[in-house]
Protein backbone atom coordinates (compact mmCIF):
# COMPACT_ATOMS: atom_id res chain seq x y z
CA UNK A 1 0.00 0.00 0.00
CA UNK A 2 1.48 3.21 -0.83
CA UNK A 3 2.13 6.22 1.36
CA UNK A 4 -0.06 9.28 0.94
CA UNK A 5 1.67 12.28 -0.36
CA UNK A 6 2.85 14.84 1.98
CA UNK A 7 0.98 18.34 1.47
CA UNK A 8 1.90 21.40 2.88
CA UNK A 9 -1.24 23.36 3.53
CA UNK A 10 -1.99 26.63 1.48
CA UNK A 11 -0.40 29.77 2.75
CA UNK A 12 2.63 28.11 4.87
CA UNK A 13 5.28 29.87 4.68
CA UNK A 14 7.30 26.80 4.05
CA UNK A 15 5.10 26.32 0.79
CA UNK A 16 5.43 29.90 -0.19
CA UNK A 17 9.12 29.62 -0.07
CA UNK A 18 9.66 26.18 -2.06
CA UNK A 19 7.41 26.95 -4.53
CA UNK A 20 8.54 30.88 -4.94
CA UNK A 21 12.50 29.35 -5.68
CA UNK A 22 11.07 26.25 -7.83
CA UNK A 23 9.52 28.62 -10.08
CA UNK A 24 12.63 31.34 -10.58
CA UNK A 25 14.42 28.14 -11.86
CA UNK A 26 11.72 27.17 -14.26
CA UNK A 27 11.32 30.07 -15.40
CA UNK A 28 15.32 30.82 -15.79
CA UNK A 29 15.71 27.61 -17.84
CA UNK A 30 12.56 28.50 -19.76
CA UNK A 31 13.91 31.83 -21.31
CA UNK A 32 15.91 32.17 -23.98
CA UNK A 33 17.79 35.46 -23.31
CA UNK A 34 18.38 33.86 -19.30
CA UNK A 35 19.70 30.83 -21.22
CA UNK A 36 21.70 32.31 -23.40
CA UNK A 37 22.67 36.02 -22.86
CA UNK A 38 22.15 36.96 -18.90
CA UNK A 39 24.77 37.49 -16.19
CA UNK A 40 25.99 38.91 -13.45
CA UNK A 41 29.14 40.13 -15.27
CA UNK A 42 30.56 42.95 -17.45
CA UNK A 43 31.07 40.13 -20.23
CA UNK A 44 27.74 39.00 -21.07
CA UNK A 45 25.65 40.29 -23.85
CA UNK A 46 22.79 41.32 -20.64
CA UNK A 47 24.50 42.57 -17.45
CA UNK A 48 22.23 41.59 -14.00
CA UNK A 49 22.24 44.16 -11.73
CA UNK A 50 22.02 42.76 -7.80
CA UNK A 51 21.86 46.20 -6.19
CA UNK A 52 18.46 45.88 -5.37
CA UNK A 53 18.11 42.25 -4.35
CA UNK A 54 18.58 42.97 -0.86
CA UNK A 55 18.14 46.54 -0.14
CA UNK A 56 15.91 49.11 -0.69
CA UNK A 57 14.92 51.27 -3.72
CA UNK A 58 13.52 51.26 -7.16
CA UNK A 59 16.04 52.69 -9.16
CA UNK A 60 19.58 51.82 -9.87
CA UNK A 61 22.00 54.28 -11.37
CA UNK A 62 25.07 52.80 -13.55
CA UNK A 63 27.71 54.37 -14.80
CA UNK A 64 30.21 53.84 -18.35
CA UNK A 65 33.72 55.26 -17.53
CA UNK A 66 34.96 56.61 -20.66
CA UNK A 67 38.24 55.96 -22.58
CA UNK A 68 41.06 58.06 -21.78
CA UNK A 69 42.27 60.62 -24.78
CA UNK A 70 45.22 63.00 -24.98
CA UNK A 71 48.72 62.77 -25.43
CA UNK A 72 50.44 61.91 -22.61
CA UNK A 73 53.46 63.73 -21.43
CA UNK A 74 56.73 64.03 -22.90
CA UNK A 75 60.56 63.45 -21.53
CA UNK A 76 61.38 65.23 -18.42
CA UNK A 77 58.26 67.76 -19.11
CA UNK A 78 56.29 68.86 -16.01
CA UNK A 79 53.26 66.48 -15.74
CA UNK A 80 51.82 67.78 -12.17
CA UNK A 81 48.74 69.92 -12.88
CA UNK A 82 48.07 67.59 -16.45
CA UNK A 83 46.64 65.08 -14.90
CA UNK A 84 43.13 63.86 -16.80
CA UNK A 85 39.55 63.49 -15.34
CA UNK A 86 37.84 60.79 -15.31
CA UNK A 87 34.64 60.71 -17.01
CA UNK A 88 31.91 58.80 -16.91
CA UNK A 89 28.23 58.62 -18.63
CA UNK A 90 25.36 57.64 -17.06
CA UNK A 91 22.06 55.55 -17.09
CA UNK A 92 19.41 54.44 -14.89
CA UNK A 93 16.75 51.58 -14.79
CA UNK A 94 13.84 51.26 -13.00
CA UNK A 95 12.04 48.09 -10.96
CA UNK A 96 8.59 48.04 -10.05
CA UNK A 97 6.17 44.45 -9.46
CA UNK A 98 4.57 42.36 -11.86
CA UNK A 99 1.81 40.02 -10.77
CA UNK A 100 -0.09 37.36 -12.34
CA UNK A 101 -3.31 35.60 -10.33
CA UNK A 102 -4.60 32.46 -11.60
CA UNK A 103 -7.89 30.43 -10.13
CA UNK A 104 -7.21 26.47 -9.65
CA UNK A 105 -11.21 26.15 -9.12
CA UNK A 106 -12.84 23.86 -6.36
CA UNK A 107 -13.41 21.08 -8.53
CA UNK A 108 -9.21 20.42 -9.72
CA UNK A 109 -8.80 20.37 -5.51
CA UNK A 110 -11.11 17.82 -4.79
CA UNK A 111 -9.78 15.94 -7.35
CA UNK A 112 -5.87 16.15 -7.11
CA UNK A 113 -3.96 16.60 -4.12
CA UNK A 114 -2.79 20.10 -3.58
CA UNK A 115 1.14 19.23 -4.30
CA UNK A 116 0.08 18.27 -7.99
CA UNK A 117 -2.22 21.51 -8.18
CA UNK A 118 1.17 24.00 -6.96
CA UNK A 119 3.33 21.86 -9.46
CA UNK A 120 0.79 22.33 -12.54
CA UNK A 121 0.96 25.68 -11.47
CA UNK A 122 4.24 26.22 -11.22
CA UNK A 123 5.11 25.16 -14.86
CA UNK A 124 2.32 26.37 -16.61
CA UNK A 125 3.30 29.98 -14.49
CA UNK A 126 7.16 29.31 -15.40
CA UNK A 127 6.28 28.81 -19.31
CA UNK A 128 4.27 32.03 -18.81
CA UNK A 129 6.90 34.09 -17.18
CA UNK A 130 9.53 32.46 -19.61
CA UNK A 131 7.70 33.93 -22.22
CA UNK A 132 6.64 37.34 -21.21
CA UNK A 133 10.26 38.47 -20.16
CA UNK A 134 11.35 36.82 -23.42
CA UNK A 135 8.81 39.02 -25.39
CA UNK A 136 9.76 41.90 -22.78
CA UNK A 137 13.49 41.69 -23.96
CA UNK A 138 13.31 41.63 -27.34
CA UNK A 139 11.05 44.72 -27.28
CA UNK A 140 13.02 47.06 -25.37
CA UNK A 141 16.26 45.60 -26.68
CA UNK A 142 14.88 46.54 -30.08
CA UNK A 143 13.56 49.82 -28.90
CA UNK A 144 9.72 48.47 -30.85
CA UNK A 145 7.05 46.31 -29.69
CA UNK A 146 6.73 46.43 -33.63
CA UNK A 147 3.73 44.07 -34.82
CA UNK A 148 4.32 40.78 -33.68
CA UNK A 149 1.13 38.48 -33.40
CA UNK A 150 1.54 36.49 -30.60
CA UNK A 151 2.63 38.76 -27.88
CA UNK A 152 0.75 38.94 -24.25
CA UNK A 153 1.08 42.70 -24.48
CA UNK A 154 -0.72 45.00 -26.63
CA UNK A 155 0.80 46.85 -29.48
CA UNK A 156 0.15 50.10 -27.85
CA UNK A 157 2.55 48.55 -24.51
CA UNK A 158 4.42 51.24 -23.79
CA UNK A 159 6.81 50.11 -21.47
CA UNK A 160 7.08 48.53 -17.51
CA UNK A 161 8.58 50.56 -14.56
CA UNK A 162 9.04 53.77 -16.34
CA UNK A 163 11.76 52.13 -18.50
CA UNK A 164 11.10 53.85 -21.86
CA UNK A 165 11.20 52.00 -25.00
CA UNK A 166 14.08 53.21 -27.39
CA UNK A 167 14.78 53.38 -30.60
CA UNK A 168 18.09 53.38 -32.37
CA UNK A 169 19.79 56.09 -32.96
CA UNK A 170 20.77 57.22 -36.19
CA UNK A 171 24.44 56.03 -35.07
CA UNK A 172 23.17 52.01 -34.22
CA UNK A 173 20.73 50.86 -37.08
CA UNK A 174 21.96 49.43 -40.19
CA UNK A 175 19.36 48.40 -43.72
CA UNK A 176 19.89 45.44 -45.55
CA UNK A 177 20.96 45.80 -49.13
CA UNK A 178 21.20 49.37 -50.63
CA UNK A 179 19.09 50.99 -48.07
CA UNK A 180 20.22 53.98 -45.97
CA UNK A 181 16.74 54.69 -44.08
CA UNK A 182 13.55 53.05 -43.43
CA UNK A 183 12.08 54.86 -46.35
CA UNK A 184 13.72 52.98 -49.13
CA UNK A 185 14.19 49.49 -48.00
CA UNK A 186 12.78 47.67 -50.86
CA UNK A 187 11.59 44.28 -50.57
CA UNK A 188 14.77 42.97 -52.21
CA UNK A 189 16.95 43.98 -49.61
CA UNK A 190 17.07 40.83 -47.48
CA UNK A 191 19.33 39.51 -44.59
CA UNK A 192 22.54 38.21 -46.21
CA UNK A 193 26.15 37.42 -45.35
CA UNK A 194 27.59 40.02 -46.98
CA UNK A 195 25.70 42.53 -44.47
CA UNK A 196 26.36 40.32 -41.49
CA UNK A 197 30.29 40.94 -42.62
CA UNK A 198 29.19 44.23 -43.05
CA UNK A 199 28.05 44.57 -39.29
CA UNK A 200 30.77 42.91 -38.09
CA UNK A 201 33.16 45.52 -39.81
CA UNK A 202 30.89 48.40 -38.74
CA UNK A 203 30.81 47.28 -34.74
CA UNK A 204 34.66 46.75 -34.94
CA UNK A 205 34.99 50.66 -36.46
CA UNK A 206 32.59 52.23 -34.78
CA UNK A 207 34.72 54.55 -32.52
CA UNK A 208 37.79 54.89 -34.59
CA UNK A 209 35.37 56.11 -37.13
CA UNK A 210 33.41 58.56 -34.81
CA UNK A 211 35.25 59.21 -31.25
CA UNK A 212 31.82 60.24 -30.23
CA UNK A 213 30.03 56.92 -30.29
CA UNK A 214 31.07 54.09 -27.80
CA UNK A 215 33.20 51.05 -29.61
CA UNK A 216 30.38 47.86 -29.28
CA UNK A 217 32.81 45.66 -26.95
CA UNK A 218 32.92 41.99 -28.11
CA UNK A 219 31.81 39.15 -25.57
CA UNK A 220 35.23 37.34 -24.28
CA UNK A 221 34.55 33.40 -25.16
CA UNK A 222 37.25 31.74 -23.72
CA UNK A 223 39.81 34.21 -25.25
CA UNK A 224 38.13 34.61 -28.44
CA UNK A 225 35.73 37.55 -29.42
CA UNK A 226 32.41 37.20 -30.22
CA UNK A 227 29.34 39.42 -31.50
CA UNK A 228 25.88 37.80 -31.80
CA UNK A 229 23.27 38.48 -34.29
CA UNK A 230 20.38 37.50 -33.32
CA UNK A 231 17.31 37.21 -36.32
CA UNK A 232 14.05 36.12 -37.07
CA UNK A 233 13.05 32.57 -38.84
CA UNK A 234 12.20 34.54 -41.88
CA UNK A 235 15.63 36.10 -42.52
CA UNK A 236 17.34 33.01 -41.17
CA UNK A 237 15.40 31.71 -44.34
CA UNK A 238 16.33 34.37 -47.06
CA UNK A 239 20.17 33.82 -45.37
CA UNK A 240 20.36 30.16 -46.11
CA UNK A 241 18.69 30.62 -49.47
CA UNK A 242 21.31 33.23 -50.32
CA UNK A 243 23.96 31.31 -48.68
CA UNK A 244 23.14 28.09 -50.31
CA UNK A 245 24.24 24.66 -49.18
CA UNK A 246 27.56 24.55 -48.99
CA UNK A 247 27.99 27.79 -47.91
CA UNK A 248 25.53 27.53 -45.29
CA UNK A 249 27.32 24.38 -44.03
CA UNK A 250 30.55 26.39 -43.85
CA UNK A 251 29.12 28.66 -41.45
CA UNK A 252 27.55 25.60 -39.32
CA UNK A 253 31.29 24.43 -39.69
CA UNK A 254 32.80 27.74 -38.42
CA UNK A 255 31.00 27.70 -35.40
CA UNK A 256 31.49 24.17 -34.34
CA UNK A 257 35.38 24.63 -35.02
CA UNK A 258 35.60 28.09 -33.18
CA UNK A 259 37.36 28.29 -29.48
CA UNK A 260 34.37 28.26 -26.21
CA UNK A 261 32.01 26.77 -28.57
CA UNK A 262 30.82 25.00 -25.26
CA UNK A 263 29.87 28.76 -23.90
CA UNK A 264 26.03 29.16 -24.10
CA UNK A 265 26.02 31.60 -26.82
CA UNK A 266 26.90 28.50 -28.81
CA UNK A 267 24.21 26.30 -27.62
CA UNK A 268 21.69 26.15 -30.58
CA UNK A 269 23.55 28.88 -33.02
CA UNK A 270 22.81 28.47 -36.76
CA UNK A 271 26.47 29.34 -37.46
CA UNK A 272 29.76 31.91 -37.23
CA UNK A 273 30.49 34.35 -39.51
CA UNK A 274 33.56 36.90 -38.77
CA UNK A 275 33.32 35.79 -35.37
CA UNK A 276 29.34 36.71 -35.37
CA UNK A 277 27.67 33.90 -33.61
CA UNK A 278 24.41 33.86 -35.30
CA UNK A 279 20.82 33.05 -33.72
CA UNK A 280 17.41 32.93 -34.56
CA UNK A 281 14.49 33.23 -32.60
CA UNK A 282 10.59 33.63 -32.99
CA UNK A 283 9.95 36.78 -30.99
CA UNK A 284 12.45 39.13 -32.84
CA UNK A 285 10.34 42.64 -33.64
CA UNK A 286 8.73 42.69 -37.28
CA UNK A 287 7.06 45.40 -38.59
CA UNK A 288 4.75 45.98 -41.66
CA UNK A 289 5.51 49.67 -42.56
CA UNK A 290 8.84 49.82 -44.24
CA UNK A 291 9.77 51.04 -47.93
CA UNK A 292 8.36 54.29 -49.81
CA UNK A 293 5.00 53.00 -50.35
CA UNK A 294 5.03 51.94 -46.00
CA UNK A 295 3.99 48.13 -47.25
CA UNK A 296 7.22 46.31 -46.91
CA UNK A 297 7.22 43.47 -44.22
CA UNK A 298 10.89 44.05 -42.25
CA UNK A 299 12.51 42.80 -39.19
CA UNK A 300 15.12 44.38 -36.55
CA UNK A 301 17.47 42.04 -36.37
CA UNK A 302 20.12 42.70 -32.87
CA UNK A 303 23.66 42.89 -33.46
CA UNK A 304 25.29 42.76 -30.39
CA UNK A 305 28.46 42.52 -27.96
CA UNK A 306 28.96 43.00 -24.09
CA UNK A 307 26.43 44.94 -21.78
CA UNK A 308 23.58 45.48 -24.81
CA UNK A 309 21.33 45.74 -21.47
CA UNK A 310 20.70 45.39 -18.23
CA UNK A 311 18.49 43.99 -16.02
CA UNK A 312 17.25 44.05 -12.42
CA UNK A 313 15.36 42.49 -9.38
CA UNK A 314 13.90 43.31 -6.62
CA UNK A 315 12.62 41.54 -3.72
CA UNK A 316 9.66 41.95 -1.64
CA UNK A 317 10.43 42.48 2.18
CA UNK A 318 14.25 42.51 0.99
CA UNK A 319 14.29 38.33 0.52
CA UNK A 320 16.60 36.65 -1.43
CA UNK A 321 13.92 35.23 -3.97
CA UNK A 322 13.58 36.84 -7.11
CA UNK A 323 10.03 35.33 -7.99
CA UNK A 324 6.97 35.78 -5.51
CA UNK A 325 4.37 32.83 -4.81
CA UNK A 326 0.92 33.24 -2.93
CA UNK A 327 -1.65 31.20 -2.61
CA UNK A 328 -5.07 31.79 -1.07
CA UNK A 329 -8.40 30.12 -0.40
CA UNK A 330 -11.73 31.57 -1.52
CA UNK A 331 -15.01 31.59 -1.83
CA UNK A 332 -15.66 30.13 1.40
CA UNK A 333 -12.79 27.89 1.05
CA UNK A 334 -13.83 26.30 -2.03
CA UNK A 335 -11.47 27.84 -4.43
CA UNK A 336 -7.87 27.41 -4.47
CA UNK A 337 -6.35 30.89 -5.78
CA UNK A 338 -2.31 31.00 -6.73
CA UNK A 339 -0.36 34.11 -7.97
CA UNK A 340 3.22 34.00 -8.82
CA UNK A 341 5.16 37.49 -9.70
CA UNK A 342 8.37 39.69 -9.90
CA UNK A 343 9.80 42.98 -8.93
CA UNK A 344 11.94 43.68 -11.95
CA UNK A 345 13.14 45.48 -14.95
CA UNK A 346 14.56 45.44 -18.42
CA UNK A 347 16.77 48.53 -20.25
CA UNK A 348 18.68 48.51 -23.45
CA UNK A 349 21.72 50.21 -22.30
CA UNK A 350 22.23 53.48 -23.70
CA UNK A 351 24.27 56.60 -22.98
CA UNK A 352 24.47 60.49 -23.72
CA UNK A 353 21.34 59.78 -26.17
CA UNK A 354 23.62 56.59 -28.03
CA UNK A 355 23.02 53.02 -27.64
CA UNK A 356 25.59 51.01 -26.72
CA UNK A 357 26.73 47.38 -27.14
CA UNK A 358 23.87 46.94 -29.82
CA UNK A 359 23.04 47.93 -32.82
CA UNK A 360 19.62 47.10 -35.00
CA UNK A 361 19.93 45.76 -38.91
CA UNK A 362 16.83 46.35 -40.18
CA UNK A 363 15.70 43.87 -43.48
CA UNK A 364 12.84 43.24 -45.33
CA UNK A 365 11.49 39.74 -43.98
CA UNK A 366 8.69 38.07 -45.90
CA UNK A 367 6.94 35.23 -44.79
CA UNK A 368 8.45 32.63 -47.32
CA UNK A 369 5.40 31.23 -46.86
CA UNK A 370 3.18 33.63 -48.32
Amino acid sequence: MSAAPTTIKVGDPKAVKRWSADLFVQTSKRSYWDRKFVGASDNHVIQRLNELESEAGDTITYDLALLLTGEPVYGDNIAEGKERSLKFATDEIKIDQMFYPVNAGGVMTRKRTLHNLRTVARNQMARYWARFNDEMMFIYMSGSRGINEGFATPITWAGHAGNPIQAPDTDHVIYGGTATAKANLTAAHKMSRSLIQRSATKAKMMREVNPDVSEIVPVDIDGGDHFVCLMTPFQEHDLKEESGTGGWLDLQKAAAAAEGRKNAIFKGTLGMIDDVVLHSHKSVIRFNDYGAGSDVVAARALFMGAQAGVIAYGSEGGGAGRMDWREKKGDYDRQLNLGSGTICGVKKARFGGKDFGIFAIDTAAADPNG
